[in-house]
């Protein structure tokens, strides 16, 4: 995945979005890491895959994309903001249970929150990273319908 590219869509878009709703000079920090807790909380809704005491179908799994994408935004943006945008992401996946990948995750949006470090926000990313796999989603196709997404907005 080409994460400099990404980064570099993410803060065009930012600044469009900054310009369009007159927020130039806003401090938003607050609200994207809201917004990416949130956009956590849809990404799961649609795996269903807490929902224990029912049977309920998951979405289909272009709309499960689409969330995960939503997610990639906000941790994209939240880089930008705090100038963690050169790093490399490792593989490091080790296990794929679902649940686990979500609630480290909320822990690790938590752990950025008391401390932004880029340690932090890289052990975010790379969890995100891990869950996209989790979920079926290789880099390739993340990068592609990122693009794709990316030019319609």
């Amino acid at each position: 995945m080409d994460l400099n590219k990404l980064f570099h869509l993410q803060k065009n878009l930012d600044a469009k979005i900054l310009e369009q709703n007159n927020l130039t000079n806003q401090n938003l920090s607050s609200q994207k890491i809201l917004a990416l807790q949130v956009k956590f909380g849809e990404l799961a809704n649609g795996t269903q895959c807490f929902s224990y005491w029912e049977t309920k179908s998951p979405c289909k799994e272009s709309t499960i994309l689409d969330e995960y994408l939503s997610c990639l935004h906000f941790i994209l943006s939240i880089g930008i903001d705090n100038d963690f945008t050169n790093f490399d992401l490792s593989s490091s996946y080790l296990s794929c249970n679902i649940i686990e990948q979500f609630l480290g995750l909320f822990i690790d949006i938590n752990d950025f929150v008391i401390c932004s470090s880029r340690d932090n926000y890289t052990t975010l990313f790379q969890d995100f990273i891990n869950l996209g796999e989790c979920l079926g989603f290789d880099d390739s196709e993340i990068e592609a319908n990122f693009l794709e997404k990316n030019v319609l907005i």
